[in-house]
């Protein structure tokens, strides 16, 4: 089958409503910024399998950059996303041009506490007010029934939970786990930036990260596991932003260890790329 590309929302309503009135009983929506990777292939698997039809959008979102950020470098591959998505089976590509997504005049921009406060936003103040913008904008312009986001991003996961649920948006946020490497590295199309030397160091964030889970599921001080990982990630030529363990519902800090859900999440930079990755950690038994 042919991918269709539509550049404006008001083509995407078009289509939408179109598979509407087909009798399309589904519809997913798998939201990106490209240079696509199989993290999201499995994310387009999956909204596959659910739903009639299928939505990704291909847009890398400039208010979700500080200046002093990535923006002009991120990788922007769409000819090679087409061709990926279309051997999937996408029905849609919506691949937005800037203006279209902000036009003269915008000034409009969606806060999310909660879930948002703290981890990322410590070091990206600006970072979850542009994602909740444009996933809010993009929900509202496909409607679609489901929206696909991989947990990788855990964080941004639940903010835009949470900004779903309190706009009442009729879009359910759909989870799915971290796809990673052999070595347990997690996908990320920023992992392009890592220098071979970097790529051989890299897979050290998640083992030390599920060395302390395993040592605070078997009983030991939390905060004594955090250390030393987070020595561990030092001396490996890590920068560690944050590495710590917060209620896996809410993300708010911990009160008890014993009954709450549980998520460790870290951010560090190795050279000049930055990781983020997230494990489950069982409750101390």
């Amino acid at each position: 089958m042919n991918l269709n590309v539509v550049r404006t929302r008001g083509e995407l309503r078009q289509r939408v409503d179109a598979w509407r009135r087909a009798g399309a009983s589904t519809i997913a929506m798998v939201p990106t910024m490209g240079a696509l990777h199989a993290g999201h292939v499995a994310l387009v698997e999956s909204a596959r399998r659910a739903c009639d039809r299928v939505v990704v959008t291909l847009f890398v979102n400039p208010t979700q950059f500080a200046p002093n950020e990535d923006f002009a470098a991120y990788p922007r591959t769409e000819d090679a996303d087409r061709a990926k998505l279309e051997a999937l089976g996408v029905d849609v590509l919506f691949a937005p041009s800037t203006e279209e997504m902000y036009p003269p005049g915008f000034a409009t921009t969606i806060s999310v506490a909660g879930p948002s406060e703290g981890l990322e936003s410590a070091f990206r103040p600006h970072f979850f007010a542009g994602v909740a913008t444009v996933v809010a904008k993009l929900l509202v312009a496909g409607m679609p029934d489901q929206a696909y986001f991989g947990e990788k991003d855990y964080q941004q996961l639940l903010v835009v939970r949470c900004m779903a649920a309190d706009l009442g948006l009729p879009t359910e946020i759909i989870g799915r786990p971290t796809v990673r490497e052999a070595d347990g590295l997690a996908l990320s199309s920023r992992n392009a930036y890592l220098s071979p030397d970097e790529r051989a160091r890299a897979p050290l964030l998640h083992r030390s990260m599920s060395e302390a889970a395993q040592r605070i599921a078997a009983g030991g001080p939390p905060t004594d596991a955090l250390a030393e990982a987070v020595a561990a990630i030092r001396s490996a030529g890590f920068d560690p932003d944050y590495l710590e363990v917060r209620n896996a519902a809410s993300l708010a800090p911990v009160d008890d260890w014993r009954t709450e859900p549980l998520r460790m999440l870290a951010a560090a930079r190795l050279g000049r790329t930055r990781l983020i990755d997230n494990i489950p950690v069982a409750n101390p038994a």
